[in-house]
């Protein structure tokens, strides 16, 4: 290496070394003074199949986010992942509706989506109600969760003053989530299988 190379790459490294001295500490003042986004918690519409198979499986066609009466299937956008194309929903954003007739489940043509007739066979998630965040265990007489909830008593009950207790017809679809009023959410859906993103 000539002694030109080397006085080129003493001052590369000078300026970004000097750039990262000036960022570092702004990087760390804007990440302590604004709300970074909340975690997403992304889950396959109702119906979808394992998630190696689903992978394998599903068109990337959109068929099911057009179906969706209640605009809350999304495509992951075109890239280098493997669930480039494919369908999820952003239960912060705009969780399932457990609509008449599941219709995003019968228009699948890959059979990445199962047909389902019955909202009690979908199985997205299980809600997880966080105690310490609930205002119901701070005397305050929330319910909407418990309002909002499409499967109405079979998934969520409130005994008394305290938090929502999770039952078995929770079907995960997001609502409460999406609709929980604290900040962070009291109630979060636990996907029953990771997404590969």
């Amino acid at each position: 290496m000539s002694s030109d190379d080397g006085q080129h790459l003493g001052r590369r490294s000078f300026f970004r070394d000097g750039l990262s001295r000036f960022l570092d500490p702004l990087v760390d003042l804007i990440e302590e003074n604004i709300d970074l986004p909340v975690q997403r918690t992304l889950l396959r519409p109702p119906g979808a199949i394992p998630e190696e198979a689903f992978l394998a499986s599903c068109l990337r066609c959109g068929d099911c986010a057009e179906a969706c009466p209640a605009d809350a299937i999304s495509l992951f956008l075109p890239g280098n992942t493997q669930s480039a194309g494919t369908p999820y929903i952003d239960a912060n954003q705009s969780a399932c509706v457990v609509c008449d007739g599941l219709q995003c489940t019968h228009v699948c043509r890959s059979g990445a989506l199962q047909p389902l007739n019955n909202p009690t066979l979908i199985a997205m998630g299980l809600a997880v109600v966080d105690q310490a965040l609930c205002v119901r265990t701070q005397e305050e007489d929330c319910t909407v969760c418990l309002d909002r909830c499409p499967m109405g008593s079979t998934a969520l009950m409130a005994p008394g003053a305290k938090a929502p207790v999770v039952l078995d017809g929770c079907v995960g679809c997001g609502v409460c989530q999406m609709d929980c009023p604290t900040d962070p959410k009291a109630i979060v859906i636990q996907p029953r299988q990771p997404l590969s993103i």
